[in-house]
């Protein structure tokens, strides 16, 4: 390694002698003061790595002096300490590394040559499905389920973690991949063979920044982009743009962390933070804890941004000494800290940023999303009138034909349009903050004690974050209470926030479609989009814990609970809201009574053992992985067949037909749904030709590892509107070589054209890709035979898998969208200017009539590695042939 600024010096700690990289070193020629927080971290990684051709003098001195309010347009590299997966996006990049182990010997190599080379800790948390719920035998039904439906994806995990070195998995039934990284995993400074550095992690989930929260600069990336940084590839990035967000103020009696998270949400999306870093700052970071402060950071997502990062400070020590790290860890990480210039007081000046916006905590109120995204909060006295709008608008394409009578469980009731058929205290979002959980406990307390129940057609479920979630519940007095009101443990995992809400009751699901009701979902989750919570739930809203249990015990969003009774007590009087709501006070006595360290300590001392269950799995060490043929859920991808040492480079693009013409806000869970698969879709009728019956289904995320089911399953979800196929809704198109076909699945489509030869495009508008970190979203569209796709925006994490997998991604030119253009879907297409480094090309489209549209689009290749992956066919390609060289 190139030292070029000899920034590599020593640090004691304790008794300790450690070696580090100073920033120091630069001081003398750069102001490092003003350097935001998350650009220290950078700027270390820079000089850590330098080696004079991925990392040279140059990038260090660029990022050190770069100018905030006009930040230089160069691409820096950036290596994460360390990755960290979920199953559903995890198993397919296991996949994949088995796949390139069997490809590599075809080029020469040996299997062994792939292997991640840092630490790659997976948490099985996207598998569990609320199959059960309601009674205290839920937790251990819905895990045996679990392990019933997925023992061959988890064999398959044990054999990746006994083949591949540096790799680990968390098994099932422990806690959500991000609670589990801020409880346990996250290291805040790393010690490796005596050297100190930032700790820094991609994860394959888009949630990976809730980690920001104790200061670790991490984000969500595209399983292929994970897997680059596992074997060792720096990822190639533009020099980011950093919003500060200058928090000030207390949060108000009532307001909770979810209403902050909300707020932010909205601000932060309404003044555009794609692809850039936000950074939270100022004298309320006093008043947020860190759990409040990891809420934030969690939904960077959701408000667009790369990450949303907080300094380390005091706060953050408490946590570490809270969540049972030892105290060797917490003195490395001040004295790391207070050396490089990264801790954090009040009276830490100011540094310099792109921009500045103000979040006053104080002004913070009780809060919803929704009805559809995370984006549109709703104060809660306007959620009514919420509900109303949407319904009005739903009843214009879709109208209800009213009230049905239902009985189940031996209860007869009347379900409206606005009922809160779901109602779920879920996500890593809330239930890693224990002042909304105990709050919701405290209120259920308060409820049952006046004689209030749940409404007998609200589906409650209680999935904790971590276990020891269910321990402080259980020290507080409060577990109980929660489920006398249905809300009973379920699962230790994400359950109804991804979609695996599970089955209605069948009364109330058949009352639903015959009547098509308008029904509500209530989660205290991070995404609300159309048809992610569940298929037959068209309103849903992102609440608070306590919010969740109010409204499962109202059942419905056509009430304005700020006015309204919640219900009526054994007395017979009504109970409103503020009867129930408990005191800061009182939540924070709860918290001083139940949440300890010891209980961190105990909970994750074996973390890595597993149940019996995770135990009597039986698994044959080889260094290549035995694929089976029959299997429905592993499968050997294709994307290496034929592979040859040196790369097809740039392939032109022409003749190509239009797959789809799809409006904003098209979502990674649109292009590749994640729940239930339906049975007569194209990945039903496989399972099904495969012997597979409709109640061993699973979901598409559980069949991430098999290609012939996702690429079925792409741009498969019911909700999804293709202009070309106008007053159809579901993921359909036409066949246009030649005659005009039949409205088919868009699977059925893709598949005639690539028997034709003929390369596809996707026309789209704003914010293309929004949503979850999910690889299958860009390697579905790649395996369908589309090259291209054509949007006004794209989400930063999806135009990056975009490129990984070898598809181009291009913008329409501001002002210009597909319907400007005239653009309907019946043209053929050409592309010309295509080359490495173009930043624009034109589009010519020629119509039915004869007639050419001709346009131009910008290139959204955005550095130069990532044009050697598109040349390479992909990322993947990339790095196979650069290890088998």
């Amino acid at each position: 390694m190139t030292n070029s600024f000899n920034a590599r010096t020593t640090l004691t700690v304790g008794a300790k002698e450690y070696h580090y990289f100073s920033l120091r070193a630069l001081d003398s020629r750069f102001n490092l003061a003003r350097l935001p927080y998350a650009y220290k971290i950078l700027l270390e990684n820079l000089l850590r790595h330098e080696d004079g051709v991925n990392t040279t003098k140059t990038d260090i001195e660029t990022l050190a002096s770069a100018n905030l309010k006009q930040v230089p347009a160069k691409d820096i590299n950036f290596t994460p300490a360390r990755v960290i997966l979920q199953d559903f996006t995890g198993v397919p990049c296991v996949v994949d590394l088995a796949a390139m182990r069997d490809a590599i010997k075809q080029l020469g190599g040996k299997a062994s040559q792939v292997n991640p080379l840092c630490p790659v800790e997976l948490v099985i948390d996207h598998s569990v499905m609320v199959d059960f719920y309601g009674d205290k035998y839920a937790l251990d039904k819905n895990a045996k389920v679990e392990f019933e439906r997925n023992q061959e994806r988890y064999a398959f995990l044990r054999w990746g973690q006994e083949a591949l070195q540096n790799f680990k998995a968390v098994p099932p039934d422990t806690g959500i991949v991000h609670q589990v990284n801020i409880e346990f995993l996250a290291r805040v400074v790393f010690e490796k063979d005596g050297l100190l550095y930032p700790d820094s992690c991609f994860g394959t989930d888009s949630h990976t920044t809730m980690v920001n929260g104790i200061g670790v600069l991490g984000w969500g990336v595209g399983g292929i982009e994970a897997e680059a940084a596992m074997l060792g590839q720096p990822s190639s990035m533009l020099i980011p743009e950093v919003i500060g967000v200058r928090v000030t103020g207390k949060l108000a009696e009532g307001a909770t962390a979810t209403d902050l998270v909300l707020t932010a949400t909205e601000m932060l999306r309404k003044r555009g933070v794609v692809e850039k870093f936000v950074e939270f700052f100022g004298p309320g970071l006093a008043n947020l804890t860190s759990a409040d402060r990891s809420t934030i950071a969690n939904m960077a997502p959701e408000y667009g941004a790369t990450c949303g990062i907080f300094p380390i400070d005091e706060e953050t020590l408490n946590y570490l000494r809270l969540t049972g790290r030892s105290d060797e860890q917490i003195a490395i990480v001040k004295a790391y800290a207070q050396a490089q210039e990264m801790w954090w007081t009040p009276n830490t000046p100011e540094a310099d940023y792109t921009e500045v916006l103000h979040l006053d905590l104080a002004t913070i109120k009780p809060s919803l999303a929704g009805p559809k995204r995370p984006q549109d909060r709703v104060l809660l006295s306007g959620v009514k009138e919420n509900f109303q709008q949407a319904f009005e608008a739903e009843q214009k394409m879709r109208p209800s034909a009213g009230a049905a009578t239902v009985v189940d469980n031996d209860k007869t009731f009347l379900l409206k349009d606005g009922a809160v058929v779901i109602a779920a205290i879920t996500s890593c979002t809330n239930t890693s903050n224990p002042a909304v959980l105990l709050g919701a406990g405290l209120l259920a307390r308060k409820a049952v004690a006046l004689g209030l129940k749940s409404q007998p057609w609200v589906k409650t479920s209680l999935a904790p974050g971590s276990k020891v979630v269910t321990e402080y519940l259980k020290r507080a007095g409060l577990l109980g209470d929660l489920e006398m009101l249905g809300f009973n443990v379920v699962g230790y995992g994400c359950t109804t926030c991804i979609g695996n809400s599970g089955p209605l009751n069948e009364p109330i699901g058949k009352a639903i479609q015959d009547n098509r009701l308008s029904v509500s979902a209530v989660l205290s989750g991070n995404r609300n989009f159309e048809g992610r919570v569940h298929q037959d739930v068209r309103m849903n809203y992102l609440a608070s814990p306590p919010l969740v249990v109010a409204y499962a015990l109202a059942g419905s969003t056509d009430l304005d609970l700020t006015k309204d009774p919640i219900g009526q007590g054994k007395d017979g009087k009504d109970v409103f809201l503020k009867d129930l709501w408990p005191s800061s006070q009182e939540v924070q006595s709860a918290i001083v009574q139940a949440v300890n360290a010891d209980l961190f300590k105990a909970t994750y001392a074996d973390v890595y053992k597993g149940d019996e269950r995770w135990q009597a799995i039986k698994v044959t060490k080889s260094e290549t992985y035995g694929w089976e043929s029959g299997s429905t859920y592993v499968q050997n991808p294709p994307y290496f067949v034929g592979i040859t040492k040196t790369p097809p480079g740039i392939k032109q693009i022409t003749h190509a037909r239009v797959l789809a013409v799809l409006g904003d806000s098209i979502t990674t869970d649109h292009i590749s749904p994640a729940g239930d698969i339906k049975k007569d879709s194209p990945a039903g009728k496989y399972l099904t030709e495969h012997g597979v019956a409709k109640n061993d289904f699973n979901s598409y995320g559980s069949r991430r590892g098999n290609h012939e089911i996702m690429m079925r399953g792409t741009f498969a979800n019911t909700r999804i509107k293709n202009a070309m196929t106008p007053g159809v809704e579901g993921g359909v198109s036409k066949y246009l070589n030649g005659t005009e076909g039949p409205v088919e699945p868009i699977y059925d489509v893709a598949m005639k054209y690539q028997a034709a030869n003929v390369p596809l495009v996707v026309l789209a508008g704003k914010e293309y890709g929004t949503g979850s970190s999910r690889d299958w979203a860009a390697k579905g569209t790649l395996l369908l035979g589309v090259k291209a796709v054509i949007s006004e925006s794209f989400e930063r994490i999806h135009r990056a898998n975009l490129v990984g997998m070898g598809v181009l991604p291009l913008n329409f030119i501001e002002g210009q969208t597909a319907i400007s253009l005239g653009l309907d879907g019946t043209e053929v297409i050409d592309f010309e200017g295509l080359k490495e480094g173009a930043t624009e090309l034109t589009v010519n489209a020629k119509k039915a009539n004869g007639k050419t549209v001709s346009f131009k689009a910008r290139v959204r290749i955005n550095t130069a590695m990532e044009w050697e992956y598109y040349a390479h066919g992909g990322v993947l390609q990339y790095m196979l042939r650069q290890m088998a060289g």
